[in-house]
């Protein structure tokens, strides 16, 4: 098995030009896209529909589908950390933001999530054209581990989402976390430097992770919202929710059976 990783958000326009069909990919938007989708599909959401752009979100929301659905479809996003709102939609308040606490069983359960994020979905899109896309947190670490041990792909690539325009150390993190993984399970994986560099990272902050998160660029500035302070907690924990999150062909995000 091949292992390989992309550690900043400038290296995901390239994936257009990648060949992906027999390639593997598990996206990581640690603080807090994935982690979102995650807890949302452990909370009953039917199904999480990535998009890129604002006007994505609303067109889905005003289509034919989406009005002979609407009270079954939420639209929910963030831009900067805070949730989208009528200013920059010209007249649309989201439903919900990206924070994971919001995405509770009354909230979601049945209905078909819509999501617009800086960073988390767009790295989502940009591997649409791979064999397989899953979403990847450490609430699900375990999880998406095992499923990959089952599926056996000829490659794997960890795609960390970043913030803004820049790494992201928890991304990072997590990704490293999964190599470690992957590495019992297979006798001899193949790790590219990138991977190799997720490991080392993993393997300086395992022991604390929660003071390794916390001190990231983006938990930092989460944690100087107060409404939005506590999803940094929120979203370290390792392997509370053993569920797959797995994007499928029509381009929304599913929780799939334990295998």
């Amino acid at each position: 098995m091949k292992i390989d990783a992309i550690l900043t958000p400038a290296e995901l326009p390239a994936l257009a030009r990648r060949d992906l069909r027999e390639t593997l990919c598990v996206v990581f938007d640690v603080l807090r896209a994935t982690s979102t989708f995650v807890t949302a599909l452990h909370n009953g959401a039917k199904a999480i529909i990535p998009v890129s752009e604002i006007s994505e979100a609303l067109a889905f929301k005003n289509s034919e589908f989406g009005i002979r659905n609407s009270e079954f479809i939420l639209l929910a996003g963030e831009r900067d950390g805070v949730k989208i709102h009528a200013a920059q939609t010209g007249g649309t308040d989201f439903d919900l933001g990206n924070s994971p606490r919001e995405f509770t069983p009354e909230k979601v359960r049945g209905r078909t999530i819509v999501s617009t994020t800086t960073n988390g979905t767009r790295a989502l899109r940009a591997c649409a054209s791979a064999k397989s896309v899953l979403a990847g947190s450490f609430l699900n670490l375990a999880a998406a581990a095992e499923f990959i041990k089952q599926l056996q792909p000829t490659e794997v690539l960890l795609v960390c989402a970043g913030t803004r325009d820049e790494k992201a150390d928890e991304d990072v993190l997590g990704a490293g976390a999964l190599c470690e993984l992957l590495a019992r399970w297979d006798a001899r994986p193949t790790f590219s430097e990138s991977a190799e560099i997720a490991q080392h990272a993993w393997a300086q902050a395992k022991s604390d992770l929660a003071a390794a998160g916390s001190n990231a660029t983006n938990a930092r500035r989460l944690l100087a919202i107060p409404e939005l302070r506590d999803d940094v907690a929120f979203c370290l924990p390792r392997d509370i929710f053993p569920l797959i999150a797995k994007m499928e062909a029509d381009g929304a995000i599913r929780r799939q059976s334990e295998r």
